[in-house]
């Protein structure tokens, strides 16, 4: 039984765990793939977001006044570069996430950009020297596909990049002139921690999605597997019920899969076996009261002992409210409950004198025989019980066991009761019988020693039921 408990308890935590882990891993996969999906939609909004302002900041640059700047470090006292400083102040100010704002031209080597006009110059740290921006400074562009590509027309970076002024995000647009040319190109940057901190969000919910998504999978994965592992479980049970001769187990499980399909199939199973017992116990029932019969044909006092016991058993017991399948099974089983009679010799149990105490010790054994008789084709204990246990007395002076008051089968004590009444009012070799009067005065005097007294009670009434006196 623990062994079987331990593997229902490891087949639903296996259940349990493929289930879960497979939840997580197709919930992880597709949050991760949200994930990414979400990061690479907010990275192209970003460029695209840097183009638009870009492009849209050309439109305040005057291209002829911006070539008329001196690229050289005076150019940056020109009038010129004084206006153009002024709009790209402006246009910064407008957009605060723009760390840096400038124009650049190209040279006449390849890949080589020269500053014309930069409102946020580097002027030399006391510490270490960097490179200003100042008109006319030359800047490698050849570094950034996106930059070079800025002439044909609005672009930004596809990664953030590395150069002499940090780690930056960028946007490149062109300046054309009267005649569209472009001669010139206007730039953005933002920094990097401004894109960790705009994509910090998207981690954020990710990470939240990503625990719920554990969590659901944790609740459905439980609930899937115990909606497999229950009627599995459920199975087990009526398998052990059945082995245990409980033929009459129904498993009830709901639904139409293949395991509600199996439930059906494991039912008709049973109800045949039960069936197929039903007969075979009949069959037996059959043989043993024929035995029964003759055993009490070789002695006529006892003629028709045995169902006269099982009538008065079944009333008493339908009279103390038990289920008429209890009395009907007490019926049956009294019809037999002297067929341990049949290991005794017949110069004994037909002994016309006083028995020797040796004797007696062997009559005393016909309740542990009929049991052993019994045993192999009644699964029922407690009818078993009652074959061994209806020569008890409430106040422990019976036999075979010498129990007492409630350690006694209740249906024992209601044979007993029945099976003293019945002797007693019968004929028998050793003495004539008592009349009824006699014998219920009997019943009376050992209530409460030799019989149960709520059994007599219950007898007393059946009988006076039957005559309307006693």
């Amino acid at each position: 039984m623990k062994r079987l408990k331990i593997l229902q308890r490891s087949f639903r935590f296996k259940v349990t765990l493929i289930f879960i882990l497979s939840m997580l891993f197709v919930g992880g996969l597709s949050n991760f793939l949200v994930y990414r999906f979400a990061l690479n939609s907010q990275f192209n909004e970003l460029r695209n977001k840097l183009m638009m302002v870009a492009q849209t900041a050309t439109l305040m640059i005057d291209a002829d006044m911006l070539m008329q700047v001196p690229l050289n470090h005076q150019g940056a006292n020109s009038p010129q570069y004084k206006i153009i400083f002024e709009r790209l102040k402006k246009i910064k100010i407008a957009n605060p996430t723009i760390k840096y704002i400038y124009t650049m031209a190209k040279t006449e080597t390849e890949g080589t950009w020269q500053f014309i006009v930069d409102p946020d110059p580097l002027f030399p740290s006391k510490k270490r020297q960097k490179l200003t921006s100042y008109p006319g400074d030359k800047y490698n562009a050849g570094r950034f596909p996106e930059m070079l590509r800025a002439f044909d027309g609005p672009s930004a970076d596809e990664k953030i990049g590395a150069d002499e002024w940090g780690v930056l995000l960028s946007g490149y647009a062109p300046i054309r002139d009267k005649s569209g040319e472009a001669v010139a190109v206007l730039g953005i940057d933002i920094t990097a921690n401004q894109v960790y901190t705009l994509q910090k969000g998207i981690h954020k919910r990710a990470l939240l999605a990503l625990f719920l998504g554990v969590i659901l999978s944790l609740a459905v994965g439980v609930f899937v597997s115990r909606r497999i592992t229950d009627p599995v479980k459920k199975l087990v049970e009526a398998t052990r019920r059945i082995g245990a001769g409980d033929l009459h187990y129904q498993v009830k499980i709901r639904g139409s899969n293949e395991i509600n399909e199996l439930a059906d199939s494991f039912n008709q199973m049973a109800k045949n076996l039960s069936e197929s017992r039903n007969r075979v116990l009949k069959y037996f029932y059959d043989v043993v009261q024929s035995m029964v019969r003759i055993l009490e044909a070789r002695d006529h006092y006892t003629k028709g002992h045995s169902e006269r016991v099982a009538d008065y058993a079944a009333k008493i017991a339908a009279k103390m409210g038990f289920p008429k399948e209890n009395s009907d099974l007490l019926r049956e089983i009294a019809l037999v409950h002297d067929i341990g009679k049949l290991g005794i010799q017949e110069s004994v149990l037909n002994k016309q004198g006083n028995l020797t105490e040796g004797e007696w010790e062997t009559i005393k054994k016909h309740p542990i025989i009929g049991e052993d008789i019994l045993r192999p084709v009644i699964l029922n204990k407690e009818m078993l019980a009652v074959v061994r246990g209806h020569h008890e007395r409430y106040d422990s002076k019976g036999y075979p066991d010498r129990l007492s008051g409630s350690n006694i089968n209740i249906f024992a004590s209601i044979l007993s009761v029945a099976d003293a009444f019945d002797a007693m009012t019968s004929e028998r070799p050793y003495r004539p019988a008592l009349n009824r009067q006699d014998a219920i005065a009997e019943l009376k005097a050992n209530s409460g020693t030799q019989f149960h007294p709520r059994v007599v009670d219950a007898f007393l009434e059946v009988l006076k039921e039957e005559r309307g006196h006693f």
